[in-house]
């Protein structure tokens, strides 16, 4: 006779319904381990910006004797022929490019005049620099135009950054001048008087600043030269929010520099770092990321490391302030 086999050639629907369900749940537990696992890749890749910018600005220490100025104000971009430090009205970021290999963006405009200048500084302003960018917050691109400035015209698009110098605790803010030929007259020019608000400054970078290590009372590894800035998400890739609508070479403004809290402040703070946020504060003079950790920063001695979002306000505050004399405790 003839023997029929007992055993079967295919799963039943129930068996293929719990196969489904266990590769379901491996998936699961599995996912979160690889977003964590590129998320500090990406933390990885934006510490190393902040490094390499922290490099940078040393060896511009090095060369210029001052670590870089922030310009003349939001409406001022980098000018090649008007050297560094108070004469230089573009910003920190435009002041470090020779040092990051840059030099050809840096010098765009050297040595034209009139209209042939005016065309070099609105191609420096569209120049999108991959370092400037977290790759956690968005990809290296180019956006909308939305504010203008005195010594360029206007291109469809412009770079942006994602870092901002430390420009201490006290706040200053707006243009230091409109006249636009003050980069031929130069220092006759009609800047707002300084004198009185550089004696209260005490952050790295701003206004015509020209901050010495010697001027760094608390010590270079005590003090931030910069770190990642707050944005709202919901305008990653508008380019109009009032925090994030210049180019990266602008000059002294809250799209490059950010604030820490006076070390008196109680509670909360408008300057307490946070964790990039939709919906809140489309202007702001926090630092802060799109790190679920915390955010990075880069100290003037060209260390990095990343702070908690809840950092205490006064040892946050120690941190930014480069001679207030108070002492840092390791654990922070």
């Amino acid at each position: 006779m003839k023997m029929v086999s007992g055993f079967r050639r295919a799963f039943t629907l129930v068996e293929l319904l719990v196969v489904i369900t266990i590769i379901g749940i491996l998936i699961a537990l599995l996912l979160p381990a690889v977003q964590g696992a590129r998320e500090a890749a990406r933390n990885t890749h934006c510490k190393n910006n902040l490094y390499q910018l922290g490099r940078a600005a040393q060896q511009h220490v090095e060369v210029h004797g001052h670590f870089p100025s922030s310009g003349w104000g939001y409406m001022w971009t980098g000018d090649p022929d008007m050297g560094t430090g108070a004469k230089q009205p573009g910003g920190w970021m435009y002041n470090l490019l020779p040092f990051i290999d840059q030099i050809n963006v840096h010098q765009l405009g050297a040595g034209l005049s009139g209209s042939a200048k005016r065309a070099a500084l609105t191609q420096q302003r569209s120049v999108v620099i991959g370092l400037f960018y977290c790759p956690t917050r968005r990809r290296p691109i180019a956006l909308p135009t939305y504010e203008g400035a005195w010594n360029a015209d206007n291109p469809k698009v412009l770079g942006k950054t994602d870092y901002a110098a430390n420009a201490g605790t006290v706040i200053l803010l707006g243009n230091a001048t409109s006249e636009t030929d003050c980069p031929q007259k130069y220092p006759d020019c009609n800047f707002r008087d300084l004198t009185s608000w550089l004696q209260q400054f005490d952050g790295i970078s701003s206004e015509r600043t020209e901050i010495q290590p010697a001027h760094i009372k608390d010590g270079l590894s005590n003090t931030i030269f910069a770190g990642e800035k707050y944005l709202n998400p919901d305008y990653y890739y508008s380019g109009n929010c009032c925090v994030d609508n210049n180019s990266a070479f602008q000059g002294n403004d809250w799209d490059l520099n950010r604030w820490v809290p006076p070390a008196n402040v109680s509670g909360t703070s408008d300057r307490q770092p946070r964790q990039d946020t939709p919906g809140f504060e489309n202007c702001t003079y926090r630092f802060g990321s799109a790190h679920p950790s915390g955010f990075n920063v880069v100290m003037c001695d060209g260390s990095t490391r990343m702070l908690s979002y809840a950092i205490d306000l006064r040892i946050f505050s120690f941190l930014g302030n480069r001679r207030d004399g108070q002492s840092i405790p390791d654990n922070y």
